[in-house]
């Protein structure tokens, strides 16, 4: 097993890696909408939506992975309203449509509105 970190994604909260890889296999830890630079959350939902995706997406590139390499996401929301908006980005970018989980929460870390976590294969 192989651990994954980037400074373009938020360090990790925990004691927890980015991502590990194993084999043809990426599972990226469950990311919140951190804006790496900054180290803060935008309150916009769309903005949220795009920040945690890119986030994602920059560790998979750490590990030699891409978007396109993910099999299986779990989407993480605060607000079944919000999920319309959220479904609609998330949709950009994955364009060939990974099987995906759905949670519905009532709180998450820092106050975000999104996360999510995913696996990638080669």
């Amino acid at each position: 097993m192989k651990a994954i970190h980037t400074d373009k994604a938020p360090k990790a909260l925990g004691p927890y890696s980015q991502a590990v890889v194993e084999g043809n296999f990426c599972f990226v830890s469950m990311q919140l909408p951190i804006n790496p630079e900054n180290g803060q959350i935008d309150s916009d939902i769309k903005n949220q939506t795009k920040q945690v995706i890119e986030n994602v997406k920059n560790i998979l590139q750490q590990a030699d992975f891409n978007l396109e390499n993910v099999v299986k996401a779990t989407l993480y929301i605060t607000d079944l309203n919000d999920f319309a908006t959220i479904n609609e980005i998330y949709a950009e970018y994955f364009t060939h449509k990974p099987a995906r989980s759905l949670v519905v929460q009532a709180a998450m870390p820092k106050g975000a509105s999104v996360a999510l976590d995913v696996i990638a294969c080669k």
